[in-house]
């Protein structure tokens, strides 16, 4: 950073996510009746003063008045505001402890608590300007120093002034009296910093919002820790993605958009255009035109099992990495196929159906247990697996058929082809993938193959059951009953119409693709998914990508991490450590994964080298994506 540039940084709300007087208002009114009236007014009179709509002096004698602490109480403030630093500032710990001594902390608040907070990242006290208490014998704080500028109005521009500093200027703060350093004509840049909070009456005057320091950094083309402000990620999440993964997404400190629809695919083509992160579930279709658009799109969560409906050789081609959720709604689906099948075997959908309408039909008539009955499972995979040892236990005897070679779990029985699990079984249990191959696997004549007063469930997919023949054989009787979860066509939103051909069939359960949809299954996903994506984003890492090479490496220090997405053609790797040693770049480590389609190689260099590098990396013959990590 050059020497001529000075930061002056507040405190409160800027360096740490909270004003510290508020804190510590919960520290000293803790046993107090009248907590909550007490916060409550400190905050206020906190917002009227930052917003510049009460005279300073007078909010701080109010709130102190308030607040009625003592010394030991600063012990446990400061204690609480180490954890409370801002995430941006935590995050570019090295660059503030590198450029101490050009930051300069000038507070409303007070050293006694400012200063072993900025301590830690290297700021000398020398360098802190606020203001003290004034404790009585007894370590009570009674006053604050009357004489400190820092305690009136307009004390922040006198500190500047007295201060004179050479060089550039910038002021970095959420309140008014931040503004005011600029407005007195002492600061070249205001930067209102709204990682925190964002007051209008502040941003209004600033010559630049910035959500992080990240932000700040990035654009004054300084040493940082990321080589992106994260505020500049924008991502879209549709479909009701589950708010714990949108908080994630907004923790992360990226700009997040939530729409609670699907998008049709003009409407996605045009909204993707400046999207770098997208969330969607099910009924949301990432085709080819919709990728065509996306040029600033680094990675999909797919928030479910399935990824059919993205178009993932197209992602591969754009160095796009996608993610699912391949484990997080097992249990969730597993739990509905048993509740279904004992439903569908006792009839109690039918029953429960005349019992709204008066009809008392009390008769063990087509009614079953479970237990002894031959379940078949087609699709042996995560959910067919968990399945088939849940029904197991429960006394069923279970098969499966799977087109790839899977090992039975418990006492499961392996048939050779589809067919003969159809003619063995009562019960038929779909879990397979939405592949083009499977389009209608469950057909007329498969149908036809099963056991006559046998029972289907579909929790897989809408297409692999051809639902006219499912319901010409339950119009006759050769099934006993079905349970479909999942149609071939879809509502894209609560607010649209359904419509099946099985609507009214008797002994069908029919419910809105809600396999997956518990409490618990919404949380496992939201956490899963965003958790990778942002791993990806901070680290390179791969593991348990649907289409790259998985790679899984630590956050490495004191260096650089280059990642560069090639397409899979040989001596790529030795053009990249050509391109490194031409400009005598050292190595500290390299790792290098390919598919069938693209090479994925994270090297990672130490941390001299020149703005030239980046731009040869780019330019290799093959090159599909590359970016700079940190």
């Amino acid at each position: 950073m050059p020497r001529n540039k000075k930061f002056i940084i507040d405190f409160d709300s800027t360096f740490t996510q909270v004003e510290a007087l508020d804190v510590l208002g919960e520290i000293s009114l803790a046993k107090d009746p009248e907590k909550e009236q007490k916060l409550k007014a400190i905050k206020d009179i906190t917002d009227l003063g930052m917003e510049g709509s009460l005279n300073f002096r007078e909010s701080l004698e109010r709130r102190l008045d308030i607040l009625q602490a003592d010394k030991s109480q600063i012990e446990e403030l400061i204690t609480s505001l180490k954890q409370k630093v801002s995430k941006s500032f935590h995050r570019n710990k090295e660059f503030l402890q590198e450029h101490a001594e050009d930051i300069i902390i000038i507070s409303n608040g007070f050293k006694d608590f400012i200063t072993p907070i900025v301590g830690e990242y290297g700021i000398p006290q020398e360098n802190v300007f606020a203001n003290e208490f004034i404790y009585d014998e007894t370590g009570k704080i009674i006053d604050f120093d009357r004489d400190s500028v820092l305690s009136k109005n307009g004390g922040k521009p006198e500190v500047i002034k007295s201060l004179h500093l050479d060089g550039d200027i910038y002021v970095i703060g959420d309140g008014y009296t931040d503004y005011e350093i600029k407005e007195s004509g002492l600061a070249n840049k205001f930067y209102a910093f709204t990682e925190n909070v964002a007051r209008p009456k502040v941003t209004s005057k600033a010559d630049h919002i910035a959500p992080s320091l990240d932000e700040i950094l990035y654009i004054n083309k300084m040493n940082k820790k990321f080589s992106y402000p994260k505020s500049r990620i924008n991502v879209l999440l549709l479909e009701n993605v589950h708010p714990v993964g949108v908080g994630l997404m907004q923790e992360e400190g990226y700009n997040v958009e939530v729409i609670s629809s699907a998008l049709s695919e003009d409407e996605l083509a045009e909204k993707i255009k400046d999207v770098s992160i997208l969330g969607i579930r099910s009924k949301t279709n990432v085709t080819k035109k919709v990728l065509e658009n996306a040029n600033r799109l680094i990675s999909i969560g797919a928030f479910c099992i399935g990824t059919n409906q993205i178009d993932l050789d197209t992602c591969t081609k754009k160095g796009i990495a996608v993610f699912n959720a391949p484990f997080s709604n097992t249990r969730s689906v597993v739990e509905m196929a048993i509740a279904e099948i004992i439903f569908l075997m006792r009839n109690f959908h039918d029953k429960s159906l005349g019992m709204h309408k008066g009809i008392w039909d009390k008769s063990a008539t087509g009614s079953f247990e479970i237990r002894g009955k031959k379940l078949g499972i087609i699709g042996y995979g995560n959910i067919g697996a968990q399945l088939s040892v849940l029904a197991e236990n429960m006394g069923m005897d279970v098969y499966y058929y799977d087109v790839i070679e899977k090992l039975a779990l418990g006492n499961a029985t392996k048939l050779d082809s589809l067919e003969e699990l159809l003619q063995t079984v009562d019960v038929v249990s779909l879990h397979v993938d939405g592949r083009k191959d499977n389009k209608n696997i469950i057909d007329a004549e498969k149908i036809g193959m099963m056991k006559k007063g046998s029972y289907l469930v579909n929790l897989s997919r809408g297409h692999v059951v051809d639902i006219k023949a499912l319901k010409d054989a339950l119009e006759s009787g050769h099934i006993a009953g079905t349970a479909v979860d999942v149609f071939p066509e879809e509502p894209k939103n609560n607010d649209e119409p359904f419509a099946s051909e099985l609507i009214g069939m008797r002994n069908a359960i029919l419910t809105p693709h809600i396999g997956g949809s518990t409490l618990e299954a919404q949380v496992n996903i939201a956490r899963f998914v965003p958790g990778k994506i942002m791993e990806y984003i901070n680290t390179g890492n791969t593991y348990n990508s649907v289409n790259f090479p998985n790679i899984q490496l630590p956050f490495l220090k004191d260096a650089h991490r280059l990642i560069h997405i090639h397409q899979n053609e040989p001596g790529i790797l030795a053009k990249i450590n050509q391109c490194l040693a031409h400009h005598e770049i050292n190595i500290v480590g390299q790792y290098l994964k390919t598919n069938e389609s693209i090479g994925y190689v994270i090297t990672d260099i130490n941390k001299v080298y020149s703005p030239e590098v980046i731009e040869a990396m780019k330019n290799i013959p093959g090159t599909i994506r590359f970016r700079v990590l940190y």
